[in-house]
């Protein structure tokens, strides 16, 4: 099982990036996915989570409002759509998986048990 994250840059403040993991080896469709982010010397912090529903989504009360979770099963790919950035949102975007229905623990990173290698967004 391989997540590959994808879609990050460099971007002015105030502005948008859609980010992308596509997993392989499992289907996003049977699978809780959720979005983290680290930077360097911090704790990896939460950002959103899609249950496997597709239907229950949860976000960080700091990201309500400017992102948005979604996903594509035809595609296999779940994104995270990012508006309104600011320079305290640069870090590492990390994508994660776990087979659980309603990934209600999804607010502890150490929940999650597959992870990518995270895509770079930096705004300055």
């Amino acid at each position: 099982v391989q997540l590959v994250e994808s879609g990050g840059g460099s971007v002015q403040a105030g502005g948008s990036l859609r980010l992308s993991c596509a997993p392989s080896g499992l289907s996003v469709s049977d699978f809780s996915m959720a979005w983290f982010r680290q930077s360097p010397g911090k704790e990896r912090e939460r950002v959103a989570a899609i249950a496997t529903s597709g239907s229950i989504t949860y976000y960080a009360d700091s990201m309500k409002g400017r992102f948005i979770i979604s996903r594509d099963g035809a595609k296999n790919t779940i994104y995270l759509q990012m508006d309104g950035l600011s320079p305290e949102d640069t870090a590492m975007y990390l994508c994660a998986a776990k087979e659980s229905y309603y990934c209600n623990n999804w607010r502890t990173w150490t929940y999650w048990g597959r992870w990518g290698q995270g895509t770079q967004v930096t705004v300055s």
